[in-house]
């Protein structure tokens, strides 16, 4: 296999889980939303593993496609998915628990790509070796692990509109809530400044995503 090949394989895959992963994110706020209270997004269609109602041109598409192309961390994110906290019993509450379902959903698609690794290992104990199909899915399983746990520490970032800004807006003491909403305005600036420092992501987000990948016990594998 050449390399040009094996590239375009690497980036045509990442893509796939990218899209799929995303989907499940804002299928989770979605869902999330519904069940406390809010019906907007349901109403919708947002409530889907079809990525079609969730693409956002830039965050799925292009951002994540340069970022492949250059060999840096897949990092991205989906349209925003539709809420009205005013259905909410607790406004705040409700708005923190539904954006925190997002990266939430990609941990745990980790962990259950994590556990199909570590199952099909362990049907080749005792010298027997996998075929090329078997290989194949190992290697979905590592790259599911490693981009679901970059897309839910990345969304966990506190600043606007990520769904990190949305837990840190929901557990700030109300006292300082006005300065976070003079300063709000202003985030998707420093958002899209942090994306031109080249490697901040990957220096940022690479030790905590070693780490879970370790407590899941791929990072020996994924090496």
């Amino acid at each position: 296999m050449s390399d040009p090949f094996l590239h375009l394989w690497t980036v045509l895959l990442y893509f796939v889980h990218l899209l799929l992963s995303l989907s499940f994110h804002e299928s989770a706020h979605a869902w999330t939303a519904w069940r406390l209270g809010d019906p907007t997004a349901r109403y919708q269609g947002r409530i889907t593993l079809n990525p079609l109602p969730h693409i956002d041109p830039i965050g799925t598409v292009l951002l994540p496609l340069i970022s492949l192309l250059a060999g840096g961390i897949v990092i991205g994110w989906a349209k925003p998915t539709p809420v009205d906290p005013r259905y909410f019993r607790h406004p705040r509450r409700g708005q923190m628990l539904t954006a925190l379902a997002g990266p939430v959903s990609n941990l745990l698609l980790a962990t259950c790509f994590a556990l199909v690794y570590h199952a099909l290992r362990l049907m080749f104990t005792g010298g027997y070796r996998p075929g090329l199909v078997a290989e194949l899915v190992l290697t979905i399983c590592l790259v599911g692990v490693q981009l679901n746990i970059t897309l839910a520490l990345f969304n966990l970032l506190p600043l606007f509109p990520l769904d990190g800004s949305w837990v840190a807006e929901g557990v700030l003491p109300r006292r300082w809530l006005v300065y976070w909403y003079q300063a709000k305005p202003f985030m998707p600036f420093m958002l899209m400044a942090l994306f031109l420092i080249p490697g901040f992501f990957g220096t940022l987000l690479t030790p905590v995503l070693r780490l879970l990948m370790h407590l899941l016990g791929v990072s020996d594998a994924w090496a």
